[in-house]
């Protein structure tokens, strides 16, 4: 039997392990390949690495580097600039004047008070010594006396005191009344320059309000016409900052105004508590001349029942005489 026709030759589990040897071969045979190529690749980069001086660098630092790229570089904060309030308030625009004026009204107004309603000026020290002396006793207070100090010293005290002392020889009761009305009069024309100062208070920061509101009506318009270039946040940013201006003028106005207001008014309600007081103390000093004596005008007691003094008419000139030659005249023309 020839080995061309060996029953053995053609049996398939022959064959499968002939091909089976076969691709096991060749795999090793790659892998030995690959093995060399890896030893001479890397034996060339040592000595490319050698040759070039370098440092051989790891994958942590090439991470890192890789990372650092990726992140956008951030600029340095930049400090933010320093406001300067005169510029800013040139730049609410025409709302300020009116803001303005009112400021100046409020220290004016606050500056006036301030000195007209000192101690010395609203009491005066010499007329409070006299009135505190005739009432002590105050049996023999003498109106006559006390009208010549309230006309030496003129002031709100003095106004009042004058009031009750023209009530001489009448109630108690009524002089009294009329030192009331004469304080609440005093008080009023005391009073009526500290209530502009409480108007400034209230209307001021409605004059900054509406400063503001429509200064956002502008800033809102005109971020609706930007050119494509211009960021409309940074538009309304800056428009919205500069019309916050009003607001923050009519609040530095208001805010002490109200303050001022507030003082003054707790002042004059103190000194006129102090007016009531000399005044009320000075009236039972009239009882011992009730329904007896009233004092004049002029500052002299009289009885009650005497008719009060008549002031003298100034006669007139009497018309010139006609001259004797005027008449000798008119008696030849009437011959």
């Amino acid at each position: 039997m020839t080995r061309r026709n060996d029953p053995r030759r053609n049996d398939p589990r022959r064959i499968n392990s002939r091909r089976t040897n076969s691709r096991r071969t060749t795999a090793q045979v790659l892998f030995v390949v690959a093995g060399l190529l890896v030893v001479l690749g890397s034996f060339n980069a040592s000595q490319v690495r050698a040759q070039d001086g370098q440092v051989p660098v790891d994958a942590a630092d090439i991470q890192s580097v890789l990372d650092e790229q990726s992140e956008p570089e951030s600029a340095p904060p930049s400090s933010p600039s320093g406001i300067d309030l005169l510029t800013l308030m040139t730049r609410g625009g025409g709302f300020m004047i009116p803001i303005g004026i009112m400021s100046l009204m409020v220290v004016t107004l606050a500056v006036e008070r301030m000195l007209s309603l000192r101690s010395r000026k609203v009491i005066p020290r010499g007329l409070a010594d006299d009135l505190e002396d005739l009432a002590d006793p105050i049996d023999r207070f003498d109106p006559t006396v006390a009208y010549q100090s309230c006309l030496a010293n003129p002031s709100p005290t003095a106004r009042v005191v004058t009031a009750m002392l023209m009530r001489t020889g009448q109630p108690l009761s009524d002089v009294e009344r009329a030192a009331s009305e004469a304080i609440e009069r005093e008080a009023d024309r005391c009073a009526a320059p500290i209530r502009w100062l409480t108007l400034a208070a209230a209307a001021t920061p409605l004059m900054g309000l509406l400063g503001t509101v429509w200064g956002m009506i502008v800033a809102f318009h005109e971020s609706t016409s930007l050119t494509p270039d211009r960021s409309r946040s940074e538009q309304l940013s800056e428009g919205i900052y500069t019309a916050l201006v009003t607001t923050l003028a009519g609040l530095i106005v208001a805010i002490p105004a109200a303050i001022l207001a507030l003082y003054l008014e707790n002042r004059l309600a103190k000194l006129f508590h102090q007016v009531e007081q000399l005044a009320f103390d000075v009236a039972p000093g009239l009882r011992r001349y009730i329904a007896r004596q009233r004092l004049d005008p002029d500052g002299a007691l009289r009885p009650i029942d005497s008719p009060p003094p008549v002031a003298e008419v100034p006669q007139p000139p009497p018309p010139p005489r006609p001259s004797k030659a005027r008449d000798n005249r008119g008696g030849a023309k009437a011959g």
